[in-house]
């Protein structure tokens, strides 16, 4: 049975997702480049790079967490990528853009509130 969530290891989960996130943003720098130039190579070792740190930090992330848990609060990834969409490529967020995040929001906060409740 895994330890009671506590704040701080959420606020370390989504860290470690904003960080997955960076590999998307670093994919489409890329595809904007030449193929095979520099600056594509360089965001596409870029993407290589924050994947395998990525992969290393959730290794972590799942000793703390029941899988579920875990995976629910992945969902986030949609929130973060929405954020950098409209912060750094100036995209549009539609209504249902922000009915879709709503969802996601609620959905990974019943889960992990759910664990609690079930303890007690």
């Amino acid at each position: 049975m895994k330890k009671k969530i506590r704040v701080r290891d959420i606020i370390i989960l989504q860290l470690v997702i904003i960080l997955y996130t960076g590999s998307s943003i670093m994919a489409k720098f890329a595809a904007a480049q030449e193929l095979f130039s520099l600056p594509f190579l360089l965001f596409y070792g870029g993407e290589i790079m924050i994947l395998g740190i990525y992969a290393i930090c959730w290794q972590q992330i799942i000793k703390r967490f029941e899988l579920s848990i875990a995976y629910a609060n992945r969902a986030m990834v949609l929130v973060w990528s929405l954020l950098w969409a409209v912060v750094i490529f100036h995209d549009r967020v539609t209504v249902r853009n922000l009915a879709g995040i709503a969802l996601v929001i609620a959905g990974t906060v019943i889960v992990n509130t759910a664990g609690e409740e079930a303890e007690q």
